[in-house]
């Protein structure tokens, strides 16, 4: 077990090392200054702009960034749609899978579209090689939006009165070749060698060591894993995602995808600090999200490790920990340590099945998405923090009585009302899906194949997971069917843009008034006493929004152990 904790230390503290200089790295991309992969995709980008006709330089005010975020979106998802819709009958299908319904299709096509991939298929039995294609293109740009729409922000937080913002195209474009694609390109070489499949062959006939021969799928499988974690996606090649032996081969492949996905919503908040040369406010941001990240963490390992309480009552050896649902590869405090990065980085891909985790687990896997801002996603993560940092600005000036102020910027009433919807709106969504589906059981609970405490936490973990934009799953929930297609599409849309245009504007609108040197009584807000409010806000927020959900679910189900 002391060696299970030790590479989780290693894990974390080598994502931490590689992100500082990232940080720095994806500063200077955004900023316009020399890289030295410049000389490769320079070329690349100018070509991209001459076919396309787009003036890269064009300075745009943050409406203008939002209306380029949303149009481009509908052009991927109309092409998505004809994809999905007609897949069994065009190239790339092997293994000859059939067509989407039009409520799975729409479902799918929005997951993938807003970063979140939940999957209400099955991997490699449930879409062609050309739709993974298209999944695996989707999963590049929905990260680039997410990077470009903080990048954006970074651009507004400058101590300067400005209306443009910078260009949107050329902040995404460069997110997708100068950031994504090179970590993309190492994690699938790292993939590859370890025997993950690169091919578009069909299925392969092996023989298992019980010596029964098996039809197994393979594909294009290590480039598609590789941004799946680098892009905070999370979407499965195969279905049972990086439990699958193919997907995540070896304890090294392990580590690789956990810092693969970890590694640029840490490195994003470091280039905050680079960009706006405030280093000790990003170091005051990433403390409160460590804290945060540790108090989810290190509870879920703990008890992943003690094993189940019934078990060991019922005189079983649990010395192995909890192992239902986990690969013996991994061990459960890698599982555990898993199972709350995927969550908390809003990733969604799983090592181990959530649904057979301990109830605390569940409960600190649940938290990790209703709060949805310790870290983070590509991007998304910083525009949602900054929301708290906002509120936390707010309150703190109302209780020294003086005007807020952040970055030079003073805070009024309209910012304050577009922080308030949104960071209302991530509970609502949440809470409403859930309501309706057991308000009407013939819709939404009838499909749950466990009852009672964990039935309920099974409804709550599927649109906490949509609303954040995670793609995780309680996969004891039948999923498949035009409710839960049609209910967790509309959440997966509405929490992934107001998120982002509500952040945005906020900053856009700051931007633009007069910036206000700091004074003797300036609030600071790049010191621990502000980090604590931040994460006190964060924390009221959560408990007042979920705690009575919570005790319905996994907290109640925790009791019935004992």
């Amino acid at each position: 077990m002391n060696t299970e904790i030790i590479g989780i230390i290693a894990m974390f503290v080598l994502t931490l090392i590689l992100a500082i200089p990232l940080g720095k790295y994806i500063s200077k991309v955004y900023s316009g200054q020399k890289t030295f992969l410049d000389p490769v995709f320079l070329p690349i980008e100018k070509l991209f702009y001459k076919i396309s006709g787009i003036d890269s330089k064009k300075e745009m005010n943050w409406k203008q960034h939002m209306v380029a975020l949303v149009a481009i979106n509908v052009v991927w998802f109309v092409l998505g749609m004809i994809v999905l819709l007609c897949q069994g009958s065009l190239p790339l299908n092997p293994d000859n899978n059939p067509s989407m319904t039009p409520d799975l299709a729409f479902n799918t096509i929005i997951s993938f579209l807003v970063n979140c991939n939940l999957q209400h298929y099955s991997g490699e039995t449930g879409i062609s090689y050309l739709g993974q294609l298209f999944l695996m293109f989707l999963q590049f740009v929905s990260a680039g939006i997410g990077l470009a729409a903080a990048a954006v922000l970074f651009n507004a937080l400058k101590e300067r009165t400005t209306e443009t913002l910078g260009n949107f195209y050329n902040y995404f474009i460069k997110s997708c070749t100068r950031i994504l694609l090179p970590i993309s390109v190492i994690v699938a070489t790292i993939l590859l060698f370890n025997g993950t499949p690169m091919t578009f062959e069909g299925k392969q006939a092996m023989t298992t060591l019980q010596g029964d021969s098996v039809e197994v799928s393979t594909g294009p499988a290590a480039a598609f894993t590789a941004i799946k974690h680098v892009g905070t996606n999370g979407g499965g090649f195969f279905g049972t995602n990086s439990a699958h032996p193919l997907e995540n081969p070896n304890y090294l492949t392990n580590i690789v995808e956990m810092i693969a996905q970890m590694i640029i919503p840490f490195a994003m908040v470091f280039a905050l600090g680079f960009y706006l040369n405030r280093r000790k406010l990003s170091w005051m941001i990433f403390g409160v999200m460590t804290v945060g990240f540790l108090a989810l963490t290190i509870p879920t390992v703990v008890t992943e490790m003690n094993g189940n309480p019934a078990l060991t009552q019922m005189g079983i050896d649990t010395t192995s920990g909890a192992t239902e649902g986990k690969e013996v590869r991994f061990g459960a405090a890698a599982s555990g340590y898993w199972s709350i990065a995927t969550t908390v980085i809003s990733t969604g891909s799983v090592n181990s099945m959530h649904d057979s985790a301990m109830p605390l687990s569940g409960m600190n896997q649940l938290l990790a998405m209703m709060i949805n801002c310790f870290y983070g996603g590509c991007g998304v993560g910083i525009l949602n923090f900054y929301i708290f940092i906002i509120l936390a600005v707010f309150i703190s000036g109302l209780m020294v009585g003086r005007t807020p102020e952040f970055l030079g910027k003073k805070i009024e009433a309209r910012e304050m009302k577009i922080a308030m919807i949104i960071a209302l709106l991530h509970p609502f969504l949440i809470l409403v899906g859930v309501a309706l589906s057991t308000a009407f059981p013939e819709q939404g609970a009838s499909t749950l194949n466990n009852p009672g405490f964990h039935g309920f936490s099974e409804i709550l973990y599927e649109f906490t997971s949509s609303a954040a934009n995670n793609g995780s799953g309680f996969e004891g929930l039948g999923d498949n069917n035009p409710w839960w297609n049609i209910t967790t599409g509309i959440v997966l849309l509405l929490s992934r843009f107001l998120p982002i245009i509500g952040p945005v504007a906020i900053a856009g609108i700051l931007a633009s008034k007069k910036h206000i040197p700091e004074s003797a009584g300036t609030l600071k807000t790049d010191t621990s006493t502000f980090g604590l409010m931040v994460f006190a806000v964060i924390f009221i927020i959560a408990a007042l929004s979920f705690f009575p959900s919570l005790t319905l679910g996994p907290i109640a189900e925790y009791f019935t152990l004992y």
